[in-house]
């Protein structure tokens, strides 16, 4: 299980299909809502920006709002 440090936010490395654990946490936080994303559920983030989105709405819109 990837939880470890229950209620603690992770730090996390980005990588194409796949992140690395670099601090013991249970969620990251959405870099567009600010949301809780609890590590079991992650699915979206960004390699460029090392950033984690709650879904995949916000992740367009990061991608649009780092095009402007």
């Amino acid at each position: 299980m990837l939880m470890h440090g229950s209620g603690r936010e992770a730090r996390v490395h980005y990588m194409a299909g796949t992140f690395r654990l670099l601090s013991d946490g249970d969620h990251v936080r959405c870099a567009v809502t600010g949301a809780k994303i609890p590590l079991d559920v992650l699915r979206y983030w960004s390699v460029a920006r090392q950033e984690a989105y709650i879904d995949a709405d916000a992740s367009l819109q990061a991608e649009e709002r780092a095009r402007r």
